[in-house]
């Protein structure tokens, strides 16, 4: 039988076939955003928190999801609260990113305590958590949600020897931690006032804390020194600790005289070590937690076991003497941000 076209259905047709002509070929590339919509529509997510999404330190950690996200093929979510005393702040959004259904969940706590209940709704809903630099209060998800960070005790007792030595053993110091119930903050805290212990003529006369924040920590030093004006020494607990104390001293004249360790390694802390208004830094190596930390969190997803819940990515003390050396460049500037060992 012959078939038989009307007009109607031969107009059909040519219509189809045009659109067939004017559509894509399957093997040409969509537009650069539709390739990224695709690709990342289709990799796991990971979602990583930070206590604080401003000051260096979280800026490199964040660098160092990225580096493990593009090597595993992930795609990295990052969020964190605008300050790190805002913990409400903090678990809404993993909270939200929990309801979204991340593949797993990468956090530095904002309060050890406070977040405990937000871990374990995650562990709930089978998404796997990794803790980095602060951990959670938790004994019973030790072995269940592992933790990448400094062994904050020991950067503290370091940071007390160091300390000691600068004021030959004997005087008057201060300690600036930064909030109270923060693991990191509770740790070194503990750290310092323990190793204190050792040296008899070393009192420590003060302990006011930052909140994190340069503008608390200038008040807090001033206040530490208005009381105090024979002090020797300050011990500052992170970023905005040393530099607020740093400008303080500074300000009034102090600097090199009131000799001031500090924790991290900012560009201004970096600034200020190089002038001589801090003596050393205890530096850690925030570029590793975060790469770390999305590595462990691809190794949950996939249930396969860590080596070992517990991995200290270890802290140096760094001096205006060893500062352009090679393995403290690495360590100390590992984006290649400041230009050291250049000299």
């Amino acid at each position: 039988m012959k078939s038989r076209w009307t007009l109607g259905g031969l107009m059909v047709l040519g219509g189809a076939i045009l659109l067939i002509g004017c559509s894509k070929p399957s093997s040409e590339e969509p537009s650069p955003d539709t390739t990224t919509t695709v690709r990342e529509s289709t990799r796991p997510e990971i979602a990583v928190v930070p206590k604080g999404v401003t000051h260096d330190f979280w800026l490199t950690v964040r660098a160092g999801a990225e580096k493990a996200g593009a090597e595993e093929k992930v795609t990295i979510r990052w969020n964190g609260p605008q300050e790190e005393t805002r913990v409400k702040e903090q678990i809404d959004l993993i909270e939200d990113f929990i309801n979204k259904g991340v593949s797993a969940i990468v956090m530095a706590a904002c309060d050890k305590d406070a977040l405990v209940p937000t871990v374990r709704k995650a562990r709930a809903k089978g998404i796997p958590v990794v803790t980095i630099d602060s951990g959670i209060n938790a004994p019973d998800l030790e072995e269940d949600v592992p933790l990448i960070a400094t062994d904050n005790i020991e950067g503290a007792r370091k940071a007390a020897r160091t300390l000691a030595e600068l004021i030959h053993h004997r005087g008057k110091v201060g300690l600036i931690p930064f909030i109270k119930g923060a693991a990191t903050s509770d740790q070194r805290e503990k750290g310092f006032v323990e190793e204190l212990k050792n040296y008899p003529h070393i009192k420590l006369v003060s302990t006011l804390y930052s909140n994190s924040n340069i503008e608390e920590a200038m008040k807090k030093t001033e206040d530490m020194l208005t009381a105090h004006p024979d002090l020797d020494g300050i011990f500052a607990c992170n970023e905005p600790g040393v530099i607020g104390a740093a400008r303080v001293l500074e300000q009034r004249g102090l600097a090199g005289k009131v000799k001031l360790v500090g924790f991290d390694a900012s560009q201004d802390e970096i600034t200020a070590l190089q002038k001589g208004t801090v003596q050393a830094l205890i530096v850690q190596n925030p570029f590793k937690m975060g790469y770390e930390g999305v590595k462990a969190a691809v190794l949950l997803m996939a249930k396969e076991e860590l080596p070992q819940p517990r991995i200290d990515t270890g802290v140096a003390v760094v001096t205006r003497e060893n500062l352009n050396e090679p393995n403290v460049v690495k360590l100390v500037d590992p984006l290649g941000k400041l230009g050291l060992g250049k000299q």
